[in-house]
């Protein structure tokens, strides 16, 4: 059995190689939605969600993975995705993200990452359970699509294809940019340069994630723990082994987490871009608030953007579509108070000065 619960490291691994080597960021993903207009990273995660409902739907068909009946919490879903939300944009980063992202070097992810897992463990476990469970009892309802609506959970991932695959092909088709990207010298050849230097298209990285969640169900299920990919309450049980020394609490997940970090480390490491980086007081302030905020906000939803946002949504569950639009929007609204107000107030700032610029000439 033990080797089997180490088997989450070498999942992990292969998520934070992944992640890191590809940069699969869904913070950066759902920011470029509404500062950029820019849908492609949320188009490759349909992709990754899209991959792993259809191998799913055939692992639960031919009954090697169960995905066991569930309710969820219809007022901490949208309370604490919306929260996450607003964590992610101030850390820098999702769950994932600042797991994989602390394995490059970056101290403000560490921050972030240490502040997450304190966080989701008081809230699980500590001071803030009754916060929690006074958000989470009084509006538990069933969380299966399927169940809920009599409609087959094939034809619910035929929709999700359907849609995926449209927006796909319209991106696809969308005419490229005149100008063109200089091309950086190639330092590596054969397998180190495919490995650590060829750049992946986020839909190929969006296949590559899809098919590390679909793989995580039946290898964690082999160890008794009946579901995909997690990444909250595995950091808060690493908190609360460090602090009990209970050695029950390492489970596939806990190894799942901690691959993470040392596929990420390989990868950067691989690629030279691992480097220790400090990062200025903002920086600091905002990762360890953020850090809080989606330790909180995570624990209270039931899942963070992969627990929910890739592997809920997966499985046709209404807790995974729902966290996933409030998580969104968490995410616009902070963004618009860190990058969109700002650059309008620059933007109204520079317009009088050319104004001003422009009177004084026509006075003189």
């Amino acid at each position: 059995m033990a080797w089997l619960i180490i088997s989450g490291l070498f999942v992990g691994a292969l998520l934070g190689f992944v992640m890191q080597r590809t940069r699969f960021c869904l913070a950066g993903g759902f920011r470029d939605m509404y500062v950029q207009k820019n849908n492609k990273m949320f188009y490759a995660l349909l992709i990754a969600i899209t991959v792993q409902s259809i191998g799913l739907l055939i692992l639960t068909s031919t009954g090697i993975v169960e995905i066991p009946k569930a309710s969820y919490p219809v007022v901490g879903t949208v309370i604490g995705s919306f929260i996450f939300g607003i964590g992610i944009i101030l850390s820098g980063g999702c769950a994932t993200g600042t797991w994989y992202r602390a394995g490059e070097g970056l101290i403000g992810s560490w921050l972030a990452l240490v502040a997450y897992g304190f966080t989701s463990a008081a809230t699980k476990f500590g001071i803030l359970l009754p916060l929690m469970n006074g958000l989470n009892k009084p509006t538990n309802v069933n969380t299966s699509m399927a169940q809920t609506t009599g409609i087959p959970t094939w034809i619910w991932v035929l929709i999700l294809t359907i849609i995926t695959a449209l927006l796909v092909v319209r991106t696809l088709r969308k005419p490229k940019p005149k100008f063109a990207m200089p091309k950086l010298k190639q330092k590596f050849t054969g397998i180190r340069h495919v490995l650590f230097e060829k750049k992946y298209h986020p839909f190929i990285a969006a296949i590559a994630v899809g098919l590390v969640a679909l793989i995580a169900w039946p290898v964690s299920e082999t160890t008794g723990r009946m579901y995909g990919l997690g990444i909250t309450t595995p950091s808060a049980n690493i908190v609360q082994f460090l602090v009990t020394g209970d050695f029950k609490l390492l489970d596939w997940g806990v190894f799942l987490v901690l691959g993470i970090f040392v596929g990420s480390y390989i990868a950067a490491k691989g690629s030279r871009e691992f480097k220790w980086r400090l990062p200025d007081k903002k920086t600091i302030r905002n990762s360890v608030i953020g850090g809080v905020l989606m330790g909180f906000g995570a624990s209270v939803a039931g899942g963070c953007s992969i627990g929910n946002g890739l592997v809920e949504t997966a499985t046709m569950s209404w807790k995974g579509w729902i966290a996933l639009a409030s998580m969104i929007l968490g995410a616009w609204t902070m963004s618009y108070f860190i990058f969109v107000r700002p650059m309008k107030k620059a933007q109204k700032s520079q317009t009088s000065s050319t104004h001003s610029v422009s009177n004084g000439t026509q006075t003189t």
